[in-house]
């Protein structure tokens, strides 16, 4: 934790009257394009620790952050302090000495080390350090950390050394604050694509192993009874089910190597249209004539997974040449619709376990963004698949 940057006596001396204010402006605009990088954040408060311990001409410096619970500051740089300070300085309560005083009040203060002296039983304080200035680190009344400056001398700092700090740790604090929103985020998303992920192998699969656990029950049933017609047709219906399961479970992977654009939902479209063509050979005509698409990040995770089952079935079944996504605005709805030109449902021949749960999982959608899932089919006219659900900004998604 100590800072591995050996300081010359030149740049630890107290700064002459009006020559703190090059390395201070340089400071200053550090920290302003810090404040939208990707620094690590305990790097950039030990970076700027260095130039404030400059700037006021101290002996030594820390910086301390609040604990989650807020509760504590954690201790996680210095420059210049003795190992059996750092080491019992790694925690310190909130409310503790002068740092406790400079976060109840949001102002920088500055004290003698006698009360440090007297919490920590070390010869440090009052011996080669003589004064202590604790400098909070606060955005939007929220104290966010302290920085320390140890002085050798005890004087109090210059009144334009103080100011200067006071606009650092403004900076600062908005620095830490961004970074405690980015670990938020981070968090969220996280949390959001494990709930994600969670729905749609519940929707992929629980309906086919519900089944097959059906199906099982029957073939045990045929087996006791020594019914050889009905356990072949048992038999039969399990190992379907689980061909579907299978096939689901390859499909489920494949969407989620496929994720969702961040630019929103039109882009992600294009690309699983292009997508799609390229691996089916069938041509995708995409339009979307609505010119604000304006949804959640969950409804537009509905919608695009239903155009995703939409194009699963098309490739499997319909032996279409072309196809059509669109997506468009009608009075107050949305409608989302992939349409083919192949042979129709009635065509296919094919009512088995993957076509059915296929269609319950687009209509279990569907019910989330308040909406329905329309099929039209018709032999040899192709297969029209129509998502509606309302454009209203007040609907809220249904919990899974």
């Amino acid at each position: 934790m100590e800072h591995d940057d050996d300081l010359t006596a030149a740049e630890t001396a107290a700064p002459a009257h009006g020559g703190y204010k090059i390395p201070a402006l340089r400071a200053l605009s550090e920290i302003t394009t810090s404040l939208s990088s990707d620094n690590d954040l305990e790097d950039l408060l030990e970076r700027f620790l260095s130039t404030m311990v400059k700037l006021a001409g101290a002996a030594a410096g820390a910086v301390r952050v609040l604990t989650p619970d807020g509760s504590h500051l954690r201790l996680v740089g210095t420059i210049g302090l003795p190992r059996e300070v750092i080491e019992r300085e790694q925690y310190v309560p909130l409310e503790c000495g002068i740092c406790g005083t400079a976060a109840g009040t949001h102002t920088i203060e500055s004290a003698e080390t006698s009360v440090c002296r007297e919490r920590t039983a070390l010869a440090y304080f009052g011996n080669t350090c003589k004064r202590v200035i604790a400098i909070p680190l606060r955005n939007k009344g929220k104290i966010m950390g302290v920085y320390n400056l140890f002085l050798s001398e005890n004087k109090p700092v210059a009144e334009d050394i103080a100011l200067l700090f006071d606009s650092i740790s403004e900076h600062l604090g908005m620095a830490l604050e961004n970074a405690r929103l980015t670990r938020e985020n981070i968090r969220i998303t996280l949390m959001n694509e494990r709930q994600m992920l969670a729905n749609e192998i519940h929707d992929s699969l629980a309906q086919t192993l519900a089944y097959m656990k059906m199906r099982l029950a029957f073939l045990n049933e045929a087996l006791q009874t020594e019914d050889a017609p009905a356990a072949k047709k048992y038999l039969g219906d399990v190992d379907d089910a689980m061909e579907s399961a299978y096939s689901r479970l390859r499909e489920l992977l494949t969407q989620f190597r496929h994720r969702m654009d961040p630019r929103g939902l039109i882009p992600a479209l294009k690309d699983v249209a292009d997508d799609f063509s390229k691996q089916s050979g069938i041509k995708v005509e995409f339009s979307s004539p609505a010119t604000d698409v304006n949804l959640l990040p969950e409804q537009e995770v509905q919608v695009f997974h239903i155009v995703q089952e939409a194009l699963a079935n098309v490739s499997k079944h319909s032996r279409a040449q072309h196809v059509r996504i669109s997506v468009a605005t009608a009075g107050d709805q949305y409608v989302v619709a992939v349409e083919d030109d192949g042979i129709g449902l009635s065509g296919t021949g094919q009512n088995g376990v993957g076509m059915h749960f296929g269609m319950n999982i687009m209509h279990e959608r569907a019910e989330r963004l308040s909406g329905g899932v329309d099929v039209v089919s018709r032999a040899g006219a192709g297969t029209r698949v129509e998502l509606k659900f309302p454009v209203a900004s007040q609907r809220r998604t249904r919990k899974a």
